[in-house]
């Protein structure tokens, strides 16, 4: 049955660390538009050790939960049942309780990814390249895997990581070149460009940025905007954020969890905004 406004239903986040989340500021605002009255969305600091009992404790009341690092690999041993998107890249950042108490885990990251740049007319390019290959990096291959129909450059700090992006490439069925990161600049000039690096990575980039640069999606929102996406958008480039994405997923988030579609997409972004102009 779908939600309804008076039921007293829970969800929630979890990772470590877990303060800085902006996930409970856009649930709730979905739940407030949606008139879920009953429903609340909490933050909870839970890393691999904690976890199995976490999900244990957890009653009839509990709708759905969010996974934030480390845990999107972790989980998927807990679960009754893994979605064909999760599986792909081996991460889960939503679990869904059905009614007789399954886990369900899915992955909202990829298709918020998709969501993201279509909203800002990105649908399909002919190459792209990654700056970064951890596990944000694997998402975004998996989503580029979806609207690219060329070449994917990643751009790799080691051998270790390029190894395992060669094997989520050959896994995704996508055509990447691996490239050594001295040469990210190169990077630059792709249709479009996803960097998935931590904050300040990037920040040498921003003076190779060319006159004419295409599109960026870089998946930082706190601090923003970073040094590259600053100059890219002077510069008159197309600049998709890291709250596009996070709005996105979690949109696709409350859908699942709530069972009501669709969620309140421009009312959680506002919330959002709020709450980073507010830090």
């Amino acid at each position: 049955m779908p939600a309804q406004a008076t039921d007293a239903r829970r969800a929630g986040v979890l990772g470590s660390p877990i303060a800085h989340s902006l996930s409970p500021v856009l649930h709730r605002a979905a739940y407030a538009e949606l008139g879920l009255s009953g429903w609340s969305y909490d933050r909870f600091e839970i890393d691999e050790a904690k976890l199995p009992g976490f999900l244990e404790k957890l009653g009839p009341e509990w709708a759905g939960l969010s996974l934030t690092m480390p845990l999107k690999r972790a989980v998927i041993p807990l679960l009754d049942e893994v979605g064909e998107t999760a599986a792909s890249v081996e991460a889960v950042n939503t679990v869904v309780f059905t009614e007789d108490g399954r886990r369900i885990g899915d992955n909202t990251d990829i298709p918020g990814i998709v969501a993201a740049l279509r909203e800002h007319g990105i649908e399909q390019v002919d190459s792209a390249a990654i700056l970064g290959a951890g596990a944000t990096a694997s998402s975004a291959l998996a989503a580029l895997s979806r609207i690219c129909t060329g070449e994917i450059a990643v751009y790799v700090r080691s051998e270790a990581r390029a190894a395992e992006m060669r094997q989520w490439a050959e896994r995704l069925d996508v055509c990447v070149r691996i490239a050594d990161w001295a040469d990210a600049e190169q990077a630059l000039r792709a249709p479009l460009v996803i960097s998935t690096t931590p904050a300040g990575v990037t920040d040498a980039l921003a003076r190779s940025v060319p006159e004419r640069p295409a599109a960026l999606f870089d998946v930082l929102y706190d601090p923003w905007p970073t040094d590259l996406a600053a100059r890219w958008s002077a510069y008159g480039g197309a600049v998709v954020s890291g709250l596009d994405l996070l709005v996105h997923q979690a949109v696709l988030q409350v859908e699942q969890m709530t069972r009501l579609a669709p969620a309140p997409l421009d009312a959680m972004r506002k919330a959002g905004e709020r709450a980073l102009a507010a830090r």
